[in-house]
């Protein structure tokens, strides 16, 4: 112990002054656990990985594209952004849309009992007319309630 018990108690000498030293084991302790840990990390940050970064670019970013909506009804109406249309005039507007740049995207709303045939039209049509980004819209699943 560092300080000797109260009244001579402690084993040593009855009147004997106590013992005011520090005491560095512990401190040598810790000291070397450290040195350790140094000595184990050391030669891993030194380790190099070659990393393939991307490289950044200062050119503007294209706008977003605008969006035609064609809807086809179960009773054969179709509608080109919420206007009844025929399919010839659907072929020549699609055809004049598909010209622009950046090119408009396309989303098709189908009822779901129309017949497959008529969906398939539609897409072949818009695909001869030049149109790349074709997509089908659909209502998004809804949780039930348990």
């Amino acid at each position: 112990m560092a300080f000797s018990g109260l009244g001579g108690s402690g084993g040593g000498r009855p009147h004997s002054a106590p013992m005011a030293e520090i005491n560095m084991i512990p401190l040598v302790d810790v000291m070397l656990v450290l040195l350790i840990i140094f000595m184990i990390t050391a030669p891993l940050l030194a380790h190099k990985i070659k990393i393939d970064l991307p490289q950044a670019s200062t050119v503007l970013l294209e706008e977003k594209p605008d969006t035609i909506v064609i809807a086809l009804m179960a009773d054969g109406r179709m509608f080109l952004n919420d206007v009844e249309i025929n399919r010839a005039d659907m072929v020549k507007r699609l055809s004049s849309e598909a010209q622009r740049k950046p090119q408009p995207e396309l989303h098709l709303h189908v009822d779901k009992t129309m017949q497959f045939q008529a969906l398939a039209t539609v897409m072949a049509d818009a695909q001869n007319a030049g149109m790349v980004k074709v997509g089908i819209a659909t209502d998004p699943i809804r949780a039930t309630k348990p």
